[in-house]
């Protein structure tokens, strides 16, 4: 996680996150943290949050009978866990997410399950119609605790140049 302290006035000072487009270099890998342990309340919140009624993941004695032998966390839940730890450190400063792409997710996750995430810089652009943003493609690889790749996915985004960020402003 990128942060900075940028003084906002005589002895006051603001934390800044993220990165601007510019600090983003392709082939980079960024270690996400911290991780979460995924609780049983998350996955059921979530699950009928999203009005998802797919019983594998909230009726224990459905989930019992199936290949898995217990709920399953919604793999929508550790899509939106796995994008959310990269924030502060990949897009916090964005202005647009522009898409993701190419989501695969290769092992269940269970609640009781610690995942934590990190991010490839795949590729780096300048922005053809914005001259001070630019565009940033990451893979990102969610990972349980024990190593093993649950998820990974794509994502385009755009970021403005340093110096063009909303929190560049003093007043904001």
């Amino acid at each position: 996680m990128v942060v900075e302290r940028k003084e906002v006035g005589p002895n006051r000072y603001r934390e800044s996150y993220g990165r601007y487009f510019e600090d983003f270099t392709v082939g980079d890998v960024y270690e996400h943290r911290p991780g979460r342990t995924i609780s049983e309340t998350d996955n059921t919140w979530f699950t009928l949050l999203t009005m998802n009624t797919h019983p594998l993941h909230f009726d224990a004695a459905y989930a019992e009978k199936s290949e898995f032998g217990r709920p399953l966390v919604n793999s929508a839940l550790t899509l939106a866990m796995v994008s959310g730890m990269s924030v502060s450190d990949l897009s916090q400063k964005a202005v647009a997410n522009l898409g993701w792409d190419k989501i695969r997710l290769t092992a269940p996750v269970f609640a009781g399950d610690t995942i934590y995430a990190e991010s490839e810089v795949l590729a780096v652009r300048q922005s053809k119609s914005r001259p001070t943003q630019g565009i940033v493609t990451v893979k990102t690889t969610g990972r349980k605790a024990d190593g093993t790749v649950f998820m990974t996915y794509e994502r385009a985004f755009l970021v403005p140049k340093r110096g063009h960020a909303v929190d560049d402003a003093a007043d904001y």
